[in-house]
This record gives structure tokens, C-alpha cells and sequence, in this order.
């Protein structure tokens, strides 16, 4: 049996309403009721019009479900559920890794469970989940995760920008800040890969600003370079607010300008991680920090 893992996003709430529904309806009654027991599709679609979801299948029949959400720094999973005859197949598992993947760059991934079901609490636990309080009935757990990178290698620069692009979703601001010849573009590379745009991804530096439409159906990838800008009026008269909704926007040399784009951003430190290469070689290793922020 093999568990195929996708991200989805409101086209997919039939399915991820059926999963919920069989998943949670199998469960003992509880007081007070689940609130996903109360879901219907069109709150589904709300959910996942925030992040998307994950929508798990065995032989093109879903099977699982989790709705993605955010809070300050940290990834909240709603509405995880397995259907009955798939339980114990690992597509519990396969879901909590995708997850995890797309929780890059934040500091935890959070999930609540209920008391009553000592069984749940326990499987979180066992993917390394630890309980940071309880509101009767619920128990609160977060897994914490790493948000500084080492990167040796360009390659290694662009699959942590990959792995940073399968997370990313139309209206996502990226500010990245790095000295000139950091990896930035390289950075920015990786992304392009991971959100699936055309067009090979390289440095805006003289048109200012370049998109790279999406070839999937999903966001387009806005590269801005504001190397050369002089202030904020220079970055307005860009008109990046025509896209920011639809688009996930990436702006090299953006920290003091492009803060004020979007409510939140995810801001990424390239750094030359000095001392970690022996004199005798090439390799210029970086570190990559990684902060979601929300406001100014």
C-alpha cells in the first residue's frame, strides 16, 4: 500500500469534509461534541482558504486529512483525522511528516487533542509532540522545531529553498537579507523549484522586479531586487500590491522596505558561517535564519 500525501487547498473540500466526518464520526462521543463533527463544506473551504490542507490517498481514495493553520511563529494542525480501515497503515504518520515539511521555517508545529482519548495524546508523543498545557478537555502539544540552517553548498542552498517553496502560498511574503554574493538569487532558486513557476530564476538586479507564473495552477513567484531602489516611494511605484494576494513575492535587499507589504512576512538571514571551513578549502558555507513575523 502506497500513502500519497498532497497539499490541497478549498477545491478539495468534499474530500477532506468526507475524511473528517468518517474519521471523527468513528470516534466515542464525546462532551462537548468535536467541533469538526459541526463542519459542513463550506466551512471546510474557509479553513482551507487560510494554508491549504494535506489530503492523504491510497489508491487515488482519500484516506486522511489535516486543515493548516497559523498562530505567531508556529503551524497549527486542525482537523486531523484518519478513516477507520486506513488506521494503523501509517497514513498518520505520512501526514505529521508532510506537515512537519511545511512548517519550514517556524518554530513549532501545534495540535490539541482531548483527554478522553488518552490514545491520541499518546501518538502524538510518540512523534516527539510534548504537552505544553491543559483547558480542559483539551491537551495542548508542540513538537519545536530548528529555524537556523547550515548551508555548505549552493545545492544545499536551493533545497532549503525548495523545501521552503512547497510551503509557501499565494499572499506569503519572503524578505531576504544577505550580503552581496551570500546566495540569495540561489536562495530564491530553490523556491522557484519548490512552487513549481516557469522560467529560470536569476538575479532582478537591473529590471527591478521579474514574475515567474506558475506552471501547477498555483501562486506565481514575484523576485524583486530592491538593491538599487532609493525608499519606500521607489518600492510603491512598483505596484506589488496588484499582486501580493495572488502571488508569493520574494524581495532581496527588502529589510527596512518591504515590511510593510503584508501583515506577516518570513524573514531570511543569510550569513557566511565563518570558521566552519578549513583553510585548505574552497567551500564558503552559509547559515540560513529563518522568522515568520506578524505586523511591524
Amino acid at each position: 500500500m502506497t500513502v500519497v500525501v498532497r497539499r490541497v487547498g478549498p477545491e478539495a473540500a468534499a474530500d477532506v469534509l468526507a475524511v473528517v466526518q468518517e474519521a471523527f464520526g468513528a470516534r466515542p462521543v464525546l462532551d462537548p461534541p468535536a467541533d469538526a463533527l459541526g463542519e459542513d463544506l463550506g466551512s471546510i473551504a474557509r479553513l482551507l482558504g487560510v494554508r491549504g490542507g494535506l489530503l492523504a490517498t491510497v489508491d487515488d481514495v482519500p484516506v486522511g486529512c489535516v486543515v493548516l493553520d497559523v498562530e505567531p511563529d508556529a503551524l497549527v494542525l486542525r482537523r486531523f483525522g484518519v478513516v477507520p480501515s486506513a488506521q494503523g497503515t501509517g497514513v498518520a504518520t505520512a501526514l505529521v511528516e508532510a506537515a512537519v515539511d511545511t512548517a519550514v521555517g517556524r518554530s513549532a508545529v501545534r495540535v490539541v487533542a482531548r483527554e478522553e482519548l488518552p490514545e491520541t495524546v499518546a501518538f502524538w508523543e510518540r512523534h516527539d509532540f510534548v504537552e505544553t498545557g491543559r483547558r480542559g478537555p483539551y491537551v495542548e502539544l508542540a513538537l519545536w522545531l530548528g529555524t537556523t540552517f547550515d548551508a555548505p553548498d549552493a545545492e544545499t542552498m536551493r533545497a532549503l529553498g525548495e523545501r521552503l517553496g512547497g510551503s509557501l502560498v499565494a499572499g506569503d511574503l519572503v524578505v531576504l537579507t544577505g550580503e552581496l554574493g551570500a546566495g540569495k538569487t540561489t536562495f530564491t532558486q530553490g523556491l522557484g523549484t519548490g512552487l513549481q513557476v516557469r522560467g529560470g530564476v536569476t538575479s532582478p538586479t537591473f529590471v527591478i522586479a521579474r514574475v515567474h507564473p506558475s506552471l501547477v495552477g498555483g501562486p506565481d513567484l514575484v523576485h524583486v531586487d530592491a538593491y538599487r531602489l532609493g525608499g519606500l516611494d521607489e518600492l510603491d511605484d512598483l505596484d506589488l500590491d496588484t499582486s501580493l494576494d495572488s502571488a508569493v513575492t520574494v524581495v532581496e535587499w527588502g529589510a527596512g522596505l518591504a515590511e510593510g507589504l503584508a501583515d506577516s512576512r518570513l524573514e531570511v538571514v543569510i550569513e557566511r558561517a565563518v570558521g566552519h571551513a578549513r583553510s585548505d578549502e574552497e567551500l564558503d558555507p552559509r547559515r540560513v535564519s529563518l522568522r515568520w513575523v506578524v505586523g511591524q
